[in-house]
Formats: structure tokens, sequence, C-alpha cells
């Protein structure tokens, strides 16, 4: 399951959290780690945006749950984002919410993944219904927590309740971790309060998303030019897939796939079976591969070069129901359980009912039957999209 996309947090704003914390900037101090309770199977859910409601906040320390908006565009840049450019994107046609927030490339338990500073009581009403619902979940993440995707905890092998760094490459605080809840953004796999980001050197208020829920994100996008800073971009919060109607799959002109791409991708991939599968993993110098890495690696062989993590890679072509897949197809899964409907895993399809992926830590790459348990389709890939996407 994919490692976080670069699209943002290093190629926009291109900065990391600071490498060294000034003398004067108090070292945080980590709270004991405590074993995760056990909830009741109803609350499934709750046990990955939870570790532990003990906290050294008190219950009304976060504001409860507001009215839940999506965020559709993030921007980002190097510096705090003048007050002035916050309060006119504020007041622009369609806007229903903007949320500011501290944004960097960061490092958290040895893996370099986006990580943001926010505010939880605020922050919340923007994240995907089950992580938003859990006081116990936003009150950790105010007491000194941080929050790490699903599967970042999961997959990456990131324990509920444990101790990590938390920082830059050479400086980092141990803090704890609070809860396996994604943000439903793809390039985010952590999230601390602002308090705890400024404690680490973070630069402040130099990101924001924004819910405009009717306006189309790249006609937004091109009007925010005209009002961001110099250095700030802005990119579509995970744009819509595309679900064509029957029949309406280009099939020439660089729309998918020639005969000798597919033979290419699906050859490529077959060298990495028994590798082992390594969270974020997507060359032999990480040891392993991931999901998406896997995918990213055999596709690029064929000269297409998809974009990094499972959630994204979706949107590389058409989706179309798996009795319509075809040999060099991707399948992608809808299995996170903290948010509903993100694209959190994908295979490449072989034919016959088989595919090969790098299912999950502690596992290889292999080829395994295809099982539709959470399935969302299969993803005819467009190499003229990518490219485009990719210019």
């Amino acid at each position: 399951m994919g490692k976080p996309n670069r699209r943002v947090l290093p190629t926009i704003i291109g900065i990391s959290v600071v490498t060294t914390l000034a003398a004067n900037v108090a070292v945080l101090v980590a709270r004991g780690g405590d074993d995760p309770a056990t909830p009741p199977d109803q609350e499934r859910r709750a046990r990955y945006v939870a570790a532990s409601g003990s906290t050294s906040v008190s219950p009304t320390a976060v504001a409860p749950l507001g009215k839940r908006l999506t965020p559709h565009v993030l921007v980002a840049g190097s510096s705090t984002l003048p007050a002035d450019v916050v309060q006119k994107v504020r007041g622009a046609k369609g806007v229903k919410g903007v949320e500011v927030v501290d944004a960097v490339q960061g490092m958290v338990a040895g893996k370099k993944v986006g990580l943001m500073g926010v505010n939880p009581s605020t922050f919340r009403n923007y994240t995907p219904k089950p992580t938003a619902k859990s006081d116990a979940l936003w009150r950790n993440v105010a007491s000194g927590d941080v929050a790490i995707s699903f599967t970042m905890g999961h997959d990456g092998g990131v324990k509920l309740g444990s101790q990590v760094p938390v920082g830059g490459k050479r400086e980092q605080s141990q803090l704890r971790v609070g809860a396996y809840a994604t943000m439903g953004i793809s390039d985010v796999d952590a999230v601390i309060s602002h308090a705890t980001a400024q404690a680490l050197g973070m630069p402040t208020g130099n990101a924001m998303l924004i819910s405009v829920p009717k306006a189309e994100p790249k006609k937004f996008i091109k009007k925010l030019g005209k009002v961001l800073p110099k250095g700030a971009k802005a990119v579509a919060v995970n744009p819509e897939i595309d679900f064509p109607a029957a029949g309406d799959v280009p099939t020439a002109d660089g729309q998918v796939m020639t005969a000798q791409q597919v033979r290419t991708v699906i050859k490529a991939a077959y060298t990495r079976l028994d590798w082992p599968y390594v969270w974020g993993g997507e060359s032999e110098a990480e040891g392993g591969y991931d999901c998406s890495g896997l995918m990213q690696y055999a596709f690029a062989k064929a000269g297409i070069n998809l974009p990094r993590v499972a959630a994204d890679q979706a949107r590389t072509g058409w989706v179309i129901p798996y009795a319509k897949a075809q040999p060099g197809d991707m399948l992608i899964w809808a299995n996170d359980p903290t948010a509903p409907g993100y694209i959190s895993h994908i295979a490449l399809y072989l034919g016959k009912g088989k595919m090969i992926a790098a299912p999950r830590r502690g596992t290889v790459v292999q080829v395994q039957d295809v099982y539709t348990r959470n399935m969302r389709g299969a993803v005819r890939v467009s190499p003229k999209l990518v490219a485009s996407r990719n210019r």
C-alpha cells in the first residue's frame, strides 16, 4: 500500500523540517505509551483512529466535531501565507471553508513523509468521517501525539502507542503514535498539533486546505494563481476518478497501452517476484517494494511514469468493472477503514483471475488469485493522460 506522494510537500514548498532545532526550543517530553484497548467488533474503525484515551488534556481541550467539509485544493508555500491572501481566498466565490496548517516533508519513524501541524479543533472537520468523529484521536493529537496514516501504521509496521522519532533528518524528538487515521490527502501521512509543530521548528501557516464544492478544481486553481504569493503553488486534493460509461473507453491514439507496452510492464513486474514488501519501497535501494512502488517500477520500464501512491495511480486512466479487465490493467481496492472509499491498494492484472502484487508487511512480491472484497474496479492506464499530467 502506497507511501506518501511527493506532489506537493517537497516539489512545491521545497523544504523540510529544520535539521537542527534551535537551542532555546524546549525538547518535547514524550509520554509513556499505553497498550491500546481492544474495543468491541462494532467499533472496529475506532481501534484504528485512537490508540488510547489516556491523554494529558481535558475532554474540553478539543472542540466537538462541527460541519464536515471536503478539501478540494491544497495550497503550500515555503513560508507563512500572508493574512490578506488567506482572507481573499476565504471570501472567494464558492469557497465554503479554508483551513490554515503547517506543512513540510519531515521524518517520522525513519520515513520521509508529508507532515502537517494542525489545530485539532478545526482541522478535524476536513478529514474523513471516521477520523473526524473520534474525540479521543484529536485529544491525543492535542496532547502531543502524532497521528499516522493507516497504511503507514498497518503496512509500515509502526505500532499504536509506540514512541517514534519525529522531526528533521538530524534532530528529532520522540512522540507517541496516538492514532492510525488517514486524513484523505495523498500527500500527508502524519499529523501533529500546531503547538508540537512549532516546538519541532516547522514553518507556521505555510499551507491551507480549501473547500470549494461547486467549482472545477483546475479552473479554481488558475484563479488562485492571481492572488498567491510567489513560490506558493496549488494542487487538487484527490481529484475525481473517471468511471466512464460502457463503451466509452478509447482504444487508440496513445490513449491506452500498446500490446508491446503491456508485455513490457508484466515482464518487469515478474522480475520483482520474491522481493520483500517494504512500505515506501520503490527500487532495490529500499530493499523491496510496496504495492504502488511495484506499479511505478513496472510501468516505468514501458516509458510510463506513474505517480507514486495508489490513490493517484487510480487516476491515470479509466476505471472499468473487474469483469472487463485485461492483462496490463491495474486493480484497485479501498481497504482503509479510517477513510472509506480512499484507494489504498493496487496490483497488476495478469489475466485468468491472477494478479501480481506486493500485498502487505511480512510478505513478498507474488502472483495471487484476484479477490474482490473492497475492490473498486480495474484501471485501464492511459499513457497520454499520464504524460500530460507529468508536464
